[in-house]
């Protein structure tokens, strides 16, 4: 996917909110990449550019690469202090569509396990590791069951509580139902060919913002509903 996929679902003088597709990065690595969403924002929304922390052009939160759906963009300073803190204090809602591998047990549940970066990637600590408190961030995710697919698949809402990077991703995985197609944390499972990447989708945004409060819930992208209706009897 190019940035050229960008939708946008949401736009006001303050906020803009968009759809991003999976397989784009929202800012440029070390490699320099030119089509990312960084870049897409600069080109329609110059006026973000200087807005918000060094580089960042108005991003006020991220999505992981392969993950697709809505993000949030300030046009204004004063809009990214506010999103910014909104973010801090888990006061905006947050809802993505994830297939897991297996059949978790039971039809919801709520993942508290504090996490902390170990060797490129991310995992999950016990209460009674040793660890050095500095390196190890809570974190609180609760899921719902949508449905089963065969007897491989689960389609799950997820509603991460806390804003850790690769949260959702480590927490499934964490119980023993790691995101299909997720080749950093269920490395021995096979992708299926069909579906060929992540299966997270960010459906779902709730911003209390000044007087009003923008809901925003997309449905899933078009490749992961047409592996999800492939199960269709």
């Amino acid at each position: 996917m190019h940035s050229a996929d960008i939708d946008v679902v949401f736009s006001s003088q303050d906020i803009v909110i968009l759809n991003k597709p999976s397989g784009l990065l929202m800012h440029a690595t070390q490699r320099q990449e030119k089509d990312t969403v960084a870049a897409w924002v600069a080109k329609h929304y110059p006026e973000c550019v200087r807005i918000g922390d060094a580089g960042r052009g108005g991003i006020v939160h991220r999505l992981d690469r392969e993950t697709s759906g809505l993000v949030v963009i300030a046009r204004t300073q004063e809009a990214y202090n506010v999103l910014k803190e909104m973010f801090a204090t888990r006061t905006i809602q947050k809802g993505y569509y994830a297939l897991v591998w297996g059949i978790p047990q039971g039809d919801k549940g709520v993942i508290e396990k504090s996490i902390t970066a170990h060797q490129g990637k991310r995992r999950t600590v016990e209460p009674w590791s040793q660890k050095e408190p500095n390196t190890v961030r809570d974190a609180k995710t609760e899921w719902r069951r949508i449905m089963s697919l065969g007897t491989h698949y689960t389609l799950l809402d997820v509603a991460p509580k806390t804003g850790r990077m690769h949260q959702i991703r480590v927490h499934l995985a964490s119980i023993g139902h790691p995101v299909v197609c997720d080749a950093l944390y269920a490395k021995k499972k096979v992708c299926p060919k069909e579906l060929g990447r992540l299966f997270l989708h960010a459906y779902r945004l709730c911003i209390p913002y000044k007087k009003n409060t923008i809901d925003i819930a997309i449905p899933l992208a078009d490749d992961l509903h047409r592996f999800v209706e492939s199960f269709s009897p």
